[in-house]
């Protein structure tokens, strides 16, 4: 029999106050949440700053990666917001999945674009070159924004020059000195909160250049 809900609440329901720390970078993990009303920011430690890197509303999962990884946490998650979420772990994660099958096709979902975007972020990682690094998280978070989308030359991505450092996992003076080559190659404009490729076919074209060299 499907568990509802509010039956599910009652079992696994927590509610945290607004400004809470719901789990912290790097402590051991065991659960994962979901979110049932309110807001849950996502950060995490760049070098000597803290960046929110999500803001997560219901219906939306987090802190699922300690579950897939078995690592520990990485990133925090902070309470915007009085939120209520249902808290699950290993134990009762089969009783989710056995009881309730529509969220557990949910679950599931979020997990498999997560194990996706785990692989694409990979992908960046194995590349030797640093310049084809920094255009393929330019590619990567372009197709997590708009996937598939054809046509479209400039796009505009709210990142800095240290969030894309810290998704290719790469000095962030380095990265800076290659953004500013893109720059001065007019191939792209840097704001405090955004970065906009003017064209995102030629970074397709040179990241696949990357990859065959």
């Amino acid at each position: 029999m499907m568990l509802k809900l509010d039956a599910m609440f009652e079992k696994f329901g927590k509610v945290y106050n607004p400004d809470q720390v719901i789990f912290c970078e790097y402590e051991p993990g065991n659960d994962f949440y979901l979110i049932q009303e309110g807001r849950v920011k996502i950060t995490k430690t760049v070098g000597n700053s803290i960046k929110t890197i999500d803001i997560l509303e219901a219906g939306e999962i987090f802190g699922e990666m300690a579950i897939l990884e078995e690592q520990p946490r990485s990133a925090s998650a902070i309470a915007i917001d009085q939120v209520k979420v249902l808290n699950f772990n290993r134990a009762n994660f089969e009783l989710l999945m056995t009881k309730n099958p529509p969220l557990a096709l949910r679950v599931l979902t979020v997990f498999s674009k997560r194990v996706y975007d785990a692989k694409r972020r990979l992908k960046i990682l194995l590349m030797d070159d640093i310049q084809g690094k920094v255009a393929d998280v330019f590619l990567m978070l372009y197709e997590k924004e708009f996937g598939n989308e054809k046509g479209r030359q400039e796009v505009t991505l709210k990142i800095t020059a240290n969030d894309v450092a810290s998704w290719c996992a790469q000095p962030a003076s380095e990265v800076q000195k290659i953004i500013n080559q893109f720059k001065k190659a007019n191939k792209l404009e840097i704001f405090a909160d955004r970065i906009v490729i003017k064209n995102i076919v030629d970074m397709q074209r040179l990241v696949a250049q990357k990859r065959r060299s």
